[in-house]
């Protein structure tokens, strides 16, 4: 009986910890032409365009043309861990960056603002509702990296 059970809970556990990696991408990916989608009342999400200050960051300005801060910004993406970048065109970047441990994926998406010289930017958890404020601490190292990027 306990051997049964030992088995249950570890099959339990492996079942649970192999659903981050099933999430599929949003048709949208968090945008819909060059606009972001909000943020959903859950916390795992930050935005450029969220007026909640639970979910809102500032955007990044253009550091020169948009094309100098497109690159920057890529060079940026390319080398931070687990982040694999889906689509980019000159207004528009989606990357997809997955959790070390349980592989569960957060979709980022950046567009290029020409009339205000920003990069807006949404970051948001694929599934669950709570991420323990890592779309935040990424939003914010990006943020870093590409202010201090040459």
């Amino acid at each position: 009986m306990k051997r049964k059970m030992n088995v249950m809970v570890l099959f339990s556990a492996i079942l649970w910890t192999t659903t981050g990696c099933m999430g599929h991408a949003r048709e949208d990916h968090g945008a819909n032409g060059n606009t972001l989608a909000p943020c959903p009342d859950s916390p795992n999400c930050v935005s450029t365009k969220s007026t909640d200050p639970d979910h809102a960051m500032s955007p990044l300005p253009y550091e020169g043309t948009r094309e100098e801060s497109y690159k920057r910004l890529l060079l940026v993406l390319r080398d931070m861990k687990r982040c694999t970048i889906i689509t980019s065109d000159p207004l528009y970047i989606h990357a997809e960056f997955r959790s070390a441990l349980f592989g569960f994926v957060d979709d980022v998406n950046f567009v290029f603002d020409d009339k205000d010289h920003l990069i807006q930017f949404r970051s948001a958890s694929r599934t669950g509702s709570y991420d323990f404020g890592v779309n935040r601490k990424r939003m914010n190292e990006i943020s870093e990296r590409y202010r201090k990027a040459p």
